[in-house]
């Protein structure tokens, strides 16, 4: 329900995106408020929902520090991509318990793909069951990685692991800039491995 809330002002906001491109203020502000307004309207149905329950979000960070049970929210993972009116990028929703996440939901408001999982109960995309895929092979594989990110001081490490992996693949390796995405694609098929350091 929140996924699907928050998603109906997200879609919203996505359609605006390529009229800001070309004005001279840029999108940057206009992502930056409609990432807060996503995780607010996630937050207010989380808390009508348990209102006891912690929150740990991209934008707020801590609220209601209950460390046994809580929510662990991105607004939009793939942040980029809706920056640039690409239509990849997700709302991702983990619950905690223990120190021990529960079950997630990876919801895609522009393909409208709810991918969900909760332990012991399987994997779900829009109600019907999913599977990994079958293949034993990593020369066979589809893959996808995020690869470094600009800040990072092992860039030369992992451009080198994706050479070395490149190598072994028929292939040409993925690179979609959502990562929770990637996870889903992987859990119903569609990628056969992901991998990626410093996520």
């Amino acid at each position: 329900r929140a996924c699907t809330k928050a998603s109906k002002s997200l879609i919203r906001d996505f359609g605006e995106i390529e009229k800001l491109q070309v004005s001279k203020k840029g999108p940057g502000d206009f992502v930056t408020s409609a990432d807060k307004r996503t995780e607010r309207i996630i937050i207010n149905e989380l808390q009508k929902a348990h209102p006891e329950y912690g929150i740990l979000t991209e934008e707020s960070g801590n609220i209601n520090k209950n460390l046994n049970k809580r929510w662990i929210v991105d607004p939009i993972d793939g942040t980029m991509n809706f920056l640039n009116a690409i239509p990849h990028f997700a709302i991702s929703i983990a619950y905690e318990e223990e120190n021990e996440v529960k079950c997630g939901v990876i919801f895609d408001p522009i393909k409208n793909e709810i991918f969900c999982a909760e332990k012991g109960n399987g994997a779900y995309l829009n109600n019907s069951r999913i599977r990994v895929s079958n293949k034993k092979k990593v020369n066979d594989s589809l893959l996808v990685t995020g690869g470094p990110k600009y800040s990072s001081k092992n860039k030369s490490e992992i451009f080198s692991e994706f050479i070395k992996i490149s190598e072994k693949v028929f292939s040409p390796i993925r690179k979609y800039g959502s990562a929770s995405l990637d996870m889903a694609y992987v859990a119903c098929g569609r990628f056969d491995g992901y991998w990626q350091r410093e996520l």
